[in-house]
């Protein structure tokens, strides 16, 4: 694993590497978008064809309830053990993170209230790669279900037994056999096969990625998922422990980033010695040899304070403090989530946790945080004004109207005087 010194030219090459646009893709995913907007299901089961199944066939895109039962019987009691405590974690995670209706008197005659509505149809995304992640399906249709969403659809393009299981778990019944940009685009306009959604979740690859923020002007989405990040800041702990939490999110994919910042230059090589050793462990088929060595590397501060700004600046989706302390996560201003402590390994928060595993990357934690069931509703206000409450209201509206030049407004004002 490389060892570098935190300069300034290696942070800006290593905020820069993340804000390089995929312009192939983008080229691709506009393609595919169009001609399914355009032509329906005829263009989405050709693109199926092409690059998922080509065999497809259109009495295969909707996956039946005996199937469903089948694949359920398929899977291990243990599995199924799993799945009951990941969802449980989660299902209470989501419900303290709902916004809350409420209502206040402004002044005498005049109440605003706020009242939060699901969103009423969503589609959710499950990549369907080297595996078919049902983790990712707990972590966007339990949200969805604690909000209230009443039309929930999924779609993964090779979904696995343990998927299928985990969706008839979650009582979930519409499972579409269709991936990629071809899938986001017949949820983001709908197809005579595929009802169209109001909102996009999930994470998938390139293609994906790009046709979704290609379709957002139209529907909208979650947030944008690049390459996963995971940074642990730390001058002492378990080598073991860490090396082994870098090389989980590097196992994502060959560009995903894991990174070892710290002001101590002999622990930055016990962690290195530590991740080339296990990286021997692992298949040379796992994508955690390819970004281990591309991308990951050992990050040293010149300070603890300059190793927090770096954090701050990078925003990174995962964040592990394996030294507890309350002044350094003071520190800490920006991440999708943060692990505090050394049993905190960072797979916790992918599966069972409770914490959502869908967080925003390239820096996006510098804005929003990771999913939650908030974004799964709609809040919106709710004005009554009395006569009393014009009175009170109605002279300074006018006087803002005047100072605007926007006479109608004042006149929908005096009229009511």
């Amino acid at each position: 694993m490389r060892i570098l010194k935190l300069t300034p030219a290696i942070e800006k090459e290593l905020l820069a590497a993340r804000q390089v646009r995929d312009v192939d893709a983008e080229k691709v995913a506009s393609g595919i978008v169009e001609r399914v907007r355009d032509c329906g299901d005829a263009a989405l089961f050709e693109f199926v064809r092409r690059f998922d199944n080509a065999e497809f066939r259109e009495k295969d895109l909707q996956i039946g309830k005996s199937e469903i039962r089948v694949a359920r019987k398929r899977v291990s009691a243990e599995f199924l053990r799993a799945i009951r405590q990941a969802s449980r974690n989660i299902r209470a995670v989501a419900k303290r993170q709902l916004p809350k209706p409420w209502i206040v008197e402004v002044e005498p005659g005049v109440v605003v209230r706020q009242r939060v509505t699901p969103i009423e149809s969503i589609g959710c995304y499950i990549p369907g790669g080297r595996f078919a992640l049902v983790s990712t399906l707990l972590m966007t249709v339990i949200p969805a279900q604690v909000a209230g969403v009443f039309k929930i659809i999924v779609v993964c393009p090779k979904p696995s037994d343990e998927l299928l299981a985990v969706a008839d778990f979650l009582g979930i019944s519409r499972i579409l056999r269709i991936g990629g940009a071809q899938a986001i685009a017949a949820l983001a306009y709908g197809t005579g096969s595929v009802p169209r959604v109001e909102k996009i979740f999930g994470p998938g690859n390139r293609f994906v990625t790009a046709a979704k923020q290609i379709v957002s002007s139209d529907c909208a989405i979650d947030l944008p998922a690049g390459p996963t990040e995971a940074i642990v800041l730390a001058n002492r702990g378990n080598a073991r422990w860490i090396a082994a939490d870098l090389l989980a999110q590097a196992e994502h994919a060959p560009d995903a980033g894991s990174f070892l910042v710290t002001s101590s230059e002999k622990f930055a090589e016990s962690v290195a010695q530590e991740v080339d050793a296990q990286l021997k462990q692992l298949p040379e088929t796992n994508p955690a040899q390819q970004s281990m060595k591309a991308v990951g590397a050992v990050l040293i501060a010149s300070s603890q304070k300059t190793a927090c700004e770096f954090v701050n600046r990078f925003a990174p989706e995962h964040l592990s403090l394996p030294s507890p302390s309350n002044s350094l996560l003071a520190q800490i201003k920006s991440a999708g989530t943060v692990f505090v402590g050394p049993w905190g390994a960072q797979s916790f928060g992918d599966y069972v946790s409770g914490s959502n595993h869908v967080l925003p990357t390239g820096g996006w934690a510098r804005r929003r945080g990771g999913l939650s069931a908030a974004d799964f509703v709609k809040c919106y206000t709710v004005q009554e004004i009395t006569r009393i409450g014009m009175k009170r209201l109605a002279a300074s509206a006018e006087v803002l109207a005047t100072a605007e030049g926007l006479l109608a407004h004042r006149n929908a004002v005096s009229v009511r005087r």
